[in-house]
C-alpha cells in the first residue's frame, strides 16, 4: 500500500524537529555537572559528540538519503532483512516510547514547580495529560504545524540560554573547567554516570527519519539538517555551561537548577533569567513530546501499510495526517503517564538498544544487496568502519557498564578519520529513486526478464563502481527518451510520446506511454 503523504516540512522545519529529536536545550547537563565536575563534565560533552554522533550521523544521513521513506529506520530495516525483522524493529521502538515519552510531562511538571510548589499528585497527572493531547492537538493539524512550533519553540529556548551566557560572561571570576572548592569526582563509576548522561543527550539522530515522507527533497534535506543539528546541539550545551561555570561555585549546583544557576550567574538580571528559564523548561517539555510524537506515531503507520498492524492505523485525513495512528499513541501515552517506570527502565533501554542494532546492521545489508542504490552521502571506510559504533550503541544499554561501549567508541576515530564523500550517483533526488523503484515494480508484476543495455556516456546518476555501458539504439534521441538504473544491472527505456503499449526495440524490452510514468521529463 502507498501512503500519499504532503510534504510540507522544509530543512528548517526538519532541523527544529530534529533539535527536539535529540535535545531541547541544554537542561539535564546540570546534573553532568553535578556528577563528574566541570572539567570532566566539559570535556565529555566535546568528545561525545566528536566520538558518537558524529559516527552516527554520517550512518544515518547515508541510510536516509539512500531510503527516504516514511517510516525511516522501520523502512531500513524493511528492505534488509524483510517483514519479520522489520516488524521487531518497530515494534521494539513503539515500545520504548511509551516509556520515554512518559518523562516529559513530568519535566514539564518539574519547572512548573518553580512557579507553582507542593502540586499533588492528581493535579500532576491532569497537568500531564493536558501536556499530552495540547501536543497531540499540534499534531492533528499535519507535519507543518509541528514543524512551525518547533521552530517557534527551539527559537526562544536558544535565545533565553545565549541571554544567560551573556549576562554571566561580565561576572566570570575563573576558568570555566576550574574547580573551586570541592574536589572533582574522577572514579569509574562517576565518569561512567556522567558518560551514560551525556550520551543520552546526544542520542536520536535517526528519530526524524519516520517523517521522511512528509519533508521536501528528503534525500538531500535530511543530511543538510544532519549537518546544522549537530553543532547547534553541541554548541547549545557548551557555551551555556562554560558562561555559568566561569562565574559561579558549581559545588552550589543541582539537578532540575538551571533558574538558580541563573540567579547566581547573572547579576541583576538573575532573577527574571530565571523566570525565563523556568518557562524555557515547560515549552522545552512540551516541545520535545510534541516533536517525538510526530517522529513515532509514524511507526505504526508505516507498519499498518504493510500490513503488519490494522490497517485503519494507515489511514490519512483531508490533512494528509495519519490520525489514528496519532490518535491511538496519545492513548497509550496517557495510561502510561499513570504507572510508575522504575522497574521498565531496563526493559526500555535494552529495547531502543536491540533497535538501533538492527539499523546499523540494515546499512550492511543494504550496501552488500543493492550496492547501486542511489544516495546523496555515502559513508567513507566501507563495512569495517561499521562494527565499532555498533558495539558501542549495543553496550549504551547497560547502563552502569559502559566499558565495552567506551573501548568501542575509541575505535571509531580510526574508522571515520576520512569523514564522508560524495556517493555514486548523489546528483540524482528521491523523486528518480520513486521512479526507479516504481518501474522495479512494474517489471516484477509483469514477470518478464530485461536484457541489460549499456550506458550511454554522460548518462545521469551514472555508478563509478560499475561497468560502463554502451548506447541502446533508442537513446540515440535524448529528447524522447530517457534511461533508468533498474536493480542490479537493468535499464528501461521510457519515450514520452507513444500510446500505452510494449515492443521490442534493437531486442530489448521497452514500455511505452504507462500513465504511472507521467511527470518525467526528457
Amino acid at each position: 500500500m502507498t501512503v500519499k503523504l504532503r510534504r510540507s516540512l522544509t530543512t528548517l522545519s526538519l532541523v527544529a524537529v530534529m533539535y527536539f529529536n535529540v535535545s531541547g536545550g541544554a537542561f539535564t547537563t546540570e546534573s553532568l555537572i553535578v556528577s563528574v565536575g566541570p572539567a570532566m563534565g566539559l570535556l565529555i560533552l566535546t568528545l561525545v559528540p566528536i566520538l558518537w554522533s558524529v559516527p552516527e550521523a554520517l550512518i544515518v544521513g547515508e541510510l536516509a538519503s539512500m531510503l527516504p521513506e516514511e517510516g525511516g529506520y522501520y523502512r531500513w530495516v524493511y528492505h534488509a532483512f524483510g517483514p519479520f525483522w522489520a516488524f521487531q524493529n518497530g515494534w521494539w521502538t513503539w515500545m520504548y516510547s511509551l516509556v520515554d515519552m512518559a518523562i516529559y510531562p513530568v519535566l514539564f511538571n518539574q519547572y512548573l514547580s518553580w512557579f507553582m510548589p507542593g502540586l499533588s499528585g492528581g493535579a500532576q497527572w491532569i497537568i500531564s495529560l493536558g501536556v499530552i493531547w495540547i501536543a497531540t492537538a499540534v499534531n492533528l493539524r499535519g507535519a507543518g504545524r509541528v514543524g512551525l512550533a518547533s521552530v517557534v519553540s527551539g527559537s526562544f529556548i536558544l535565545l533565553v540560554f545565549l541571554l544567560v551566557s551573556i549576562a554571566a560572561a561580565p561576572h566570570a571570576t575563573h576558568l570555566p573547567w576550574v574547580s573551586s572548592g570541592k574536589t572533582e569526582t574522577t572514579g569509574a563509576s562517576a565518569i561512567g554516570v556522567g558518560l551514560s548522561i551525556a550520551l543520552w543527550n546526544y542520542i536520536g539522530w535517526d528519530n526524524a527519519s519516520t517523517v521522511q515522507g512528509e519533508v521536501r527533497d528528503s534525500s538531500r534535506s535530511y543530511p543538510r539538517a544532519l549537518a546544522i543539528t549537530l553543532p547547534l546541539v553541541m554548541l547549545g550545551y557548551l557555551v551555556p555551561l562554560s558562561a555559568t561555570l566561569a562565574a559561579t561555585d558549581w559545588t552550589k549546583w543541582h539537578e532540575g537548577g538551571w533558574p538558580d544557576i541563573a540567579r547566581m550567574a547573572a547579576g541583576q538580571l538573575g532573577e527574571p533569567l530565571a523566570v525565563m528559564l523556568a518557562i524555557a523548561g515547560m515549552v522545552s517539555a512540551l516541545a520535545l513530546f510534541n516533536a517525538l510524537l510526530l517522529s513515532y506515531s509514524r511507526i505504526p503507520l508505516a507498519m499498518a501499510s504493510d500490513g503488519l498492524l490494522p490497517k485503519g492505523l494507515a489511514k490519512l485525513d483531508k490533512r494528509s495526517t495519519p490520525r489514528n495512528a496519532v490518535l491511538v499513541s496519545a492513548i497509550c501515552y496517557s495510561i502510561f503517564a499513570l504507572l510508575s517506570f522504575v522497574h521498565l527502565v531496563v526493559a526500555d533501554v535494552l529495547l531502543y538498544s536491540m533497535a538501533l542494532f538492527l539499523e546499523f546492521a540494515a546499512l550492511i545489508a543494504i550496501r552488500k544487496k543493492s550496492p547501486g542504490l542511489r544516495r546523496a552521502r555515502r559513508l567513507r571506510g566501507g563495512e569495517a568502519s561499521l562494527p565499532p559504533l555498533a558495539v558501542a550503541r549495543w553496550s549504551r544499554g547497560f547502563g552502569p557498564f559502559p566499558t565495552i561501549g567506551t573501548a568501542a567508541l575509541g575505535m571509531t576515530p580510526v574508522s571515520f578519520a576520512s569523514g564522508s564523500d560524495p556517493a555514486p550517483g548523489g546528483e540524482c533526488d528521491e523523486e528518480e529513486n520513486d521512479r526507479v523503484n516504481r518501474r522495479h515494480d512494474l517489471v516484477k508484476r509483469r514477470h518478464r526478464t530485461l536484457e541489460p543495455v549499456h550506458q550511454a556516456d554522460g548518462a545521469q546518476c551514472d555508478d563509478p563502481g560499475r561497468d560502463k555501458w554502451s548506447k541502446s539504439p533508442a537513446e540515440e534521441s535524448p529528447s524522447r527518451s530517457r534511461r533508468y538504473l533498474l536493480g542490479e544491472s537493468h535499464a528501461l527505456i521510457v519515450p514520452h510520446v507513444h500510446p500505452i503499449g510494449r515492443k521490442k526495440v534493437a531486442g530489448k524490452l521497452q514500455l511505452t506511454g504507462d500513465p504511472g510514468l507521467s511527470g518525467i521529463s526528457a
